[in-house]
This record gives structure tokens, C-alpha cells and sequence, in this order.
């Protein structure tokens, strides 16, 4: 604790709270069964239990061993350092290694020293004996009488005799025996004493300086005794109130905590922001100041009768609304305020606090609602009288607060607001306006200050050239090339650095593979392969669409790299609730029982932030290629690669919608969508490509000729007249495109016409087992023949093409393909419900 912290609290408050009643409060708030096993309220000392769940204090994983762990499933500090030193391997030192005894004052051994069945009562000193019996051993075995010739253990069995224990030392919690009658403290304390009375200018009071003395303290353990008195009423039941709120306590950051308390006379009169000096580096430290400095001032409101709801300025965490996002089983709470006077209208204000002091809503609906009318109350700020008489608020001003939520933007001020988001502040100005007419508090608000039909926000149409958020594949292949380096150096608690990275590979390989949702990776459970011979399944569960057990068909490579991750994972010592997962969780008392998506997106961030360059498909204007925009990529993007990807190959879209486990196939449907300027560009390039029957070039002059004088049909474009004119759906040969002088295919149908030949191969097979006349097998070989010139003479032409243009062609090929799968999908049959559609 600095001297200057110290100064401003003593001197902070004016003429300071009232406190022999604020104590006396204290005192009837404090829980007074509050962790029996671990807080001793008459020593004012706390000992982490190391069985405890809620206890940040763990065994040391050498058995022998009886002091703590900074870390669960670690070593301690001693440990740690005699295993660096050994040079064994982990398994080997934890089987061999026995630490020495007595090496923590908070746990003392005694003498080994027995006669009759009676043991010696004092501290053990070293070589098994206490400090006394220690000299007398020395004393026995080397003066020049020697008066003893025999061995230390002899000496101890024969000669030696037990002592009683001496009176224990009079710091509280201290368990060590006294070495002064006169103090009556103990060799540590005796020393911190001498020092503590050599710093001062004056003789100090040893009585004042023992009262606020603490014992030695171990990793698990910390003491309120250095505190004053109301500070340590203060502090505790600031460090009970946060155990209420928080999962688990952490000894060691309250020590360090309560040790720059120390000299401070009360907490009450110092702002939270204030008990942390400027100097401070450790975050953990900090913020454990801060929340015992907020706690207190908020108890100390309640002890005044003050509310949080009372004030204009609601501090969040106090009120205790609930975050939209769940953590450990309880509600997160922000730590945030809120600022109502941004309304300036008293009716309006008056009406949304009311609101929210009677709905409570979860902290994302209720910012949502305090955002709309923060801009109706600008909106009519900005009129004459601004808006402040309910009763001159009509139709026309809720017009201008309508055309406010239609110029709405985000936070750089320029970039429009999604209209969805519109909408909800819209709806969400109306809900406070209906909630205060019927609780009364609106009743001048004229009656014409309401929604209106004309107020509608209209749903505004996306640019269909927005880029996508699939990462492009070449991004993809320069991350898999330093694939090597993903989660090293991310800290992931109770892991060693190789696993650390083993897993996260992993996790970014099946992302990448699968296509599935981050949480849908990072929660599959051990056993989620499935075999059917020769093809393997992913079982996993679709959260979001409330379905699971879901399968998919993944490749070998996917498969093998879950099952080697998989024998590596049953290796390791896991928390027991992410057993039966496959990506264990750091802590049994986290969100989930498996690896958060957080952590996966903090690994994934750290990683691609490392790489040192990560270029994007094109190219600038100098010829070098463009760095890609890093933020593009994150967990969720990889889903919509996976179907971008199927999807560019030319993938059904009624398989792809399975495979994506959407409910819809609209939803689908995006991924098959091409804008019209690419789609103009790749007809550009097609159009020249065009051959007749016999596979013989037959270029289109335009664009529009391609597209008007023409219509597709299964195995390429068809110009006759009378079947253009129906849409493909009156060919008056019956689709034998083989034969017929109208049909022109384009490169773009090379895949479906190598298909058709496959089928018409498998058809002729047929017809030959059934003995069929010679006339079918002729047609069936005759078109196989003309198909089979056509798909020839293509490869050919493309073939020789210089390898620039082959590439632009090959690209007009999977957009042609991707435009014409997405017009041509299988419409549902029964009416879809939109606001079910997954993506």
C-alpha cells in the first residue's frame, strides 16, 4: 500500500460517514457460517481448501508433497523448481521425487523424538529433531569427551527424552511455538519485529504493532488481521458479496490485495477507481480493488437507504440486470452505467426508467430501448420548446422522430444502420410509450404521438455484390501452411504447450473441414465418429436448429485427424465434466463443460495476427498481391467456406442443403447467388467459347443473343425458336440434344455432359442384358458418340488456350454453373417459416 493511497483515503470524505453505524450494519450483513472449512473468524485468517471447487487453491500433483498449486493439475513452487533441476521426465520425477518435510511455516512437523509412547511436542528443526534436541545431539557427538560413540538414531532412541511443546506464538493464526517469554512471539515474527522497530524514528508500541501482525502465509491463505477495525468489517464483507457474485475465490490475489490496504482506516470514504495506484501492473490485482471498493460503496448506499434505481445514473452491476449471455450456470452482469439525463424530457425519462425499474430486462433489450428514446428525445430537442410539454408532442413530431430512426447509423457516423436494427429501436420506443400510458404516467401525452401506418421502416434490400464472408481458399492454403504454429504460445490453463497446440489444430481442421458452427466443433463428444464400412460420420448436434445427433459424411484425412487428437486426449487429466467431450474445458466451473468458443476465437485471432503475411486473390496496381483484411477471418467465416466451396463445385443445392443442416433451401440459396455484374462478365467470356453439335466453334455476337436467343437445357443451350419461347419446356425432339442442329453447349456444361454420358453408357449396358432391339442400343451409341465429340473437341479448345485466358474461362464456368443451380433448385413444397431459416 502506498503512502500516498493511504493519504488520500484518510483524508477523503470531508467530514466522513457516521461510522460506529456503519459498522454496526456491517456487522449485520456479515454471513456469519461463511466457508466454515476455510475461514476462522477469531484468527481473522482464511486456508483455502484445496477440495473445494469454489477455491482457486489446488494439490500439488506429487503425492508426497502437502503444499498447493498455482495452477490445477500443476506442481508447486518447490517442486517445480527440484523438477527442473532433476532432469527426469514428468512421469518419472512424480514417482521418485520426495520433498523435504516442514518447508511451509503454516504446516510445522514435530520432533521425531519418542520415549514410552510419548512424542516430543516441539517444531521439528531439521534432520527429524527440534532446535533442542538438535544442540544436544551436536553437543553429544562432537566435543572431545565425546561423550556419546553411537549413532544419531540411537542417540534418539536411548538417550534422548521428549519435551513438552512450548506456548504457541501471540500473532493471530500464527501456529508456530514462542522463542521469547517477554514478547511472546515466535523466531519469524521475533525478526519482523526487530525490523519493523529499526525503520522507525520512534520507540513503536508492541502491542499496537502484535495486534495488527499476520502469520506467515502460504499460497492458499490470507489474513484481515493488518487491517483496521472498520477496514476489516469493510473488506470482508466486501470479499463475501463478491463470493455471491463470483464462481470461485482466489487466496492469493486477496492477500496482495489486503496487503496494500494495510494502514487505510476505512474504505468507505475512497472512490473504487482510487484504491489503485497508478503504478500497479498486475490486472488481476486491480480489479480485485476496485470490485471491494464498489461493493463497499454500493453497501453503503443501501446502509444511507439509497437505491441504485434512485440515482439518474444507474451503475449496471448494482442494479443486477442480467447480461443476454449466460456464464457458469448464472447471469453475467456488465459492469457499466447508464446516464438517463441523455433524455432531457421528463415524461420520457420518467417513463423509460419505470420501464425498466419494472420489467428488469437483460442488459442488450434494455440499451436497446434506452437508444431509442435517447433519439426521440434529440429528435425533439431540436423543436421549439424542445419537446418538453407531453402535450404538444403530436403526429408531426413523431414523424421527425421517425425520420431520426431512419438516418440512424453506427458508431463511426457514417455507415447506415442495418434497417432490421431500425426497426427494433422503433419498436422499441413504441413499447415504452404504451408501457407509460398504461401505468399512467403518460396521460397528458396527446393521444397522436403513437405508431402510425406511415411511419413504417421499409426492409431495405441487400447489394447483391456484397462481398461475401467466405474466406477465399488461397487464404485458406497459406493458413495450412503454418498450421504448425496454431495455439502455440496461447495460455490455456493445466495444459502442457504441445497439447495446447495439438488441440487447437485440431479444432481448425475439423472448422475447416466440416463447415460446422464453432460451438458444434468445440462441443462434440469423444466418441463422435461413426463407421458404415468404408465412409465415416461426424455425429454432431445442431444447437441453434434445435437438432441433434446430426451426421456427416466427412473424408478420411478429417477422420484421421480427430482420432489421432482423440488417443492424445485420452492421455491427458481432464476436469470430470469434460469427460465425455472431445475438446476438453480449462475448469469444471467455467460456461461449459467443453472449450468455450471463446478461447477458440482468442487462439484463432492470436495465431493469424503472428503470420507474418496473408495476401488476398488479387493483385494491386503496382503487380504485387494485396494484403488480405485479417479480421476477415474468424471461426464462424470457415462455415460459410465449407459452402462456398460445395457450392463452386457445382454441388446440388438440395445435397448442400443437407449437408449444411439448413431448414430451408432460401437459406442455401445465397451461397449459389452471383452478382450481375460477374454474372455479365463471365457470359462476356463464355459467349466466345460456344460450339454446335459436332463440337465446331459457334461464337454469339452479344451478351443479350446469349442470353434472350436462348435457353438452357440439361447438357447445354437450346436456340430453337418455339422451345426458347417456353422456357426450355417444348423441345420438339424430346431433348435429344445430340442430334439436333439447334443445341449449343459451352464449356460451362462440359461436367454435365461427361454425366450424360456416363448415364447413357450405364443405359446402353442395359439395354443390351434385356435384348432390347438394335435399333435402341444404335440411338443410345449414336448419342454417346455425338456427346463424346462435343466434350472432346471443348478440352481440346480449351487446352490450347494461353494459360490467362483458361484461368478467366474456368472462373466464367463456376459462376455460370452456380447461377444456373440456384435458378433451377427444388422449391419447397410447404410454406417456410423465415424466422426458423439457419444459416
Amino acid at each position: 500500500m502506498s503512502g500516498n493511497l493511504a493519504e488520500v483515503i484518510s483524508l477523503g470524505g470531508g467530514a466522513g460517514p457516521d461510522l460506529t453505524a456503519w459498522t454496526a450494519w456491517l456487522r449485520t450483513q456479515l454471513i456469519e457460517d461463511w466457508r466454515p472449512n476455510e475461514w476462522n473468524g477469531d484468527i481473522l485468517l482464511f486456508t483455502g481448501d484445496p477440495d473445494d471447487p469454489r477455491t482457486n487453491s489446488w494439490h500439488c500433483v506429487v503425492d508426497p508433497c502437502n503444499a498447493v498449486s498455482k495452477i490445477r493439475y500443476g506442481m508447486c513452487t518447490g517442486c517445480q523448481k527440484a523438477f527442473r533441476r532433476s532432469g527426469l521426465s514428468e512421469v518419472e520425477f512424480k514417482a521418485t521425487y520426495r520433498p523435504e518435510p516442514n518447508r511451509v511455516y503454516s504446516h510445522t512437523d514435530t520432533c521425531t523424538v519418542e520415549r514410552d509412547g510419548k512424542h516430543c511436542q516441539r517444531e521439528y528443526h531439521t534432520t527429524g529433531l527440534c532446535r533442542p534436541h538438535h544442540v544436544a545431539w551436536i553437543k553429544a557427538s562432537r566435543t572431545k569427551k565425546n561423550l556419546f560413540k553411537g549413532t544419531r538414531e540411537e542417540w534418539v532412541r536411548d538417550v534422548a527424552s521428549p519435551f513438552e511443546a512450548f506456548p504457541r506464538c501471540r500473532v493471530l493464526g500464527c501456529p508456530m511455538e514462542r522463542i521469547t517469554l517477554e514478547g511472546g512471539i515466535c523466531r519469524i515474527h521475533y525478526n519482523r519485529w526487530r525490523h519493523y522497530r529499526e525503520a522507525q524514528d520512534q520507540a513503536p508500541d508492541f502491542e499496537d504493532w502484535l495486534r495488527h501482525a499476520t502469520p506467515y502465509l502460504s499460497l492458499r491463505q490470507f489474513s484481515l488481521a493488518a487491517l483496521s477495525d472498520v477496514a476489516r468489517l469493510e473488506v470482508l464483507y466486501a470479499i463475501q458479496q463478491r463470493d455471491l457474485r463470483v464462481a470461485n475465490l482466489d487466496p492469493s490475489t486477496i492477500r496482495l490485495a489486503v496487503a496494500r490496504l494495510e494502514g487505510v482506516p476505512n474504505l468507505v470514504t475512497v472512490a473504487p477507481e482510487d484504491l489503485v495506484p497508478s503504478e500497479l501492473r498486475q490486472r488481476n490485482i486491480a480489479t480485485l480493488l476496485r470490485d471491494l471498493g464498489w461493493t463497499v460503496a454500493q453497501g453503503y448506499d443501501r446502509f444511507r437507504g439509497v437505491e441504485p434505481t434512485d440515482k439518474l445514473v444507474w451503475d449496471m452491476k448494482a442494479v443486477g440486470y442480467e447480461s443476454a449471455y449466460r456464464k457458469g450456470g448464472k447471469a453475467s452482469i456488465r459492469a457499466q452505467s447508464v446516464d438517463f439525463s441523455v433524455i432531457t424530457q421528463p415524461w420520457l425519462r420518467e417513463a423509460v426508467m419505470e420501464w425498466a425499474r419494472s420489467t428488469r430486462p437483460h442488459t442488450k433489450r434494455f440499451r436497446e430501448h434506452l437508444s431509442a428514446c435517447e433519439v426521440a428525445s434529440t429528435a425533439l430537442g431540436r423543436l421549439p420548446g424542445g419537446g418538453m410539454d407531453p402535450r404538444k408532442v403530436r403526429f408531426a413530431e413523431m414523424t421527425l422522430v421517425t425520420e431520426a430512426m431512419r438516418k440512424l447509423t453506427r458508431e463511426d457516423g457514417v455507415t447506415p444502420l442495418s434497417s432490421k436494427s431500425k426497426r427494433v429501436r422503433q419498436s422499441a420506443l413504441y413499447t415504452v410509450l404504451d408501457f407509460g400510458r398504461s401505468a399512467g404516467l403518460l396521460d397528458d401525452l396527446h393521444g397522436t404521438f403513437a405508431r402510425h401506418g406511415t411511419h413504417r421502416i421499409v426492409v431495405e434490400e441487400s447489394n447483391e455484390d456484397e462481398i461475401g464472408k467466405a474466406i477465399p481458399e488461397s487464404v485458406i492454403r497459406q493458413l495450412d501452411a503454418r498450421l504448425d504454429s496454431m495455439g502455440r504460445g496461447f495460455c490455456y490453463r493445466g495444459y502442457d504447450p504441445q497439447t495446447i497446440e495439438a488441440m487447437f489444430q485440431t479444432v481448425y481442421q475439423v472448422l475447416r473441414d466440416t463447415g460446422r458452427r464453432p460451438r458444434e466443433v468445440v462441443s462434440l463428444k469423444r466418441n463422435c465418429l461413426e463407421f458404415d464400412g468404408r465412409d465415416c460420420f461426424l455425429v454432431w448436434n445442431n444447437y441453434k436448429g434445435k437438432r441433434h445427433k446430426r451426421r456427416l459424411p466427412i473424408t478420411r484425412d478429417t477422420t484421421e485427424v480427430i482420432q489421432k487428437w482423440a488417443e492424445h486426449r485420452d492421455t491427458l487429466t481432464v476436469p470430470p465434466r469434460s469427460i465425455p467431450y472431445l475438446f476438453p474445458a480449462i475448469t469444471d466451473l467455467g460456461r461449459y463443460a467443453h472449450m468455450d468458443t471463446n478461447n477458440l476465437s482468442r487462439a484463432l485471432r492470436q495465431w493469424v495476427d503472428s503470420i507474418e503475411e496473408i495476401h488476398s486473390e488479387g493483385t494491386g496496381r503496382d503487380g504485387r498481391p494485396v494484403p488480405f483484411d485479417r479480421s476477415k477471418i474468424f471461426p464462424y467465416a470457415f462455415r460459410h467456406s465449407y459452402a462456398q466451396r460445395h457450392a463452386d463445385a457445382g454441388v446440388p443445392i438440395d445435397v448442400l442443403k443437407e449437408l449444411m443442416d439448413h431448414r430451408s433451401a432460401d437459406t442455401t440459396a445465397r451461397y449459389y447467388k452471383v452478382s450481375l455484374k460477374r454474372k455479365q462478365e463471365a457470359v462476356k467470356t463464355m459467349r466466345l467459347h460456344v460450339v454446335d453439335r459436332h463440337g465446331n466453334p459457334a461464337p454469339i455476337s452479344s451478351n443479350k443473343a446469349y442470353e434472350m436467343r436462348s435457353v438452357a437445357v440439361p447438357f447445354g443451350n437450346c436456340q430453337e425458336p418455339s422451345n426458347v419461347k417456353a422456357g426450355g419446356h417444348a423441345c420438339p425432339i424430346r431433348f435429344q440434344c445430340a442430334g439436333c442442329g439447334f443445341y449449343r453447349p459451352d464449356p460451362s456444361y462440359l461436367a454435365a455432359i461427361e454425366d450424360q454420358i456416363r448415364d447413357l453408357k450405364a443405359d446402353k449396358e442395359t439395354a443390351l442384358a434385356m435384348g432390347t432391339d438394335e435399333y435402341v442400343i444404335r440411338n443410345l451409341q449414336d448419342q454417346i458418340d455425338s456427346f463424346k465429340k462435343v466434350a472432346k473437341n471443348m478440352h481440346e479448345q480449351i487446352e490450347a488456350l494461353p494459360k490467362q485466358e483458361r484461368e478467366e474461362l474456368m472462373e466464367s464456368v463456376t459462376v455460370l454453373r452456380k447461377s444456373r443451380a440456384a435458378r433451377g433448385r427444388m422449391l419447397p413444397l410447404t410454406v417456410i417459416n423465415r424466422s426458423e431459416t439457419t444459416a
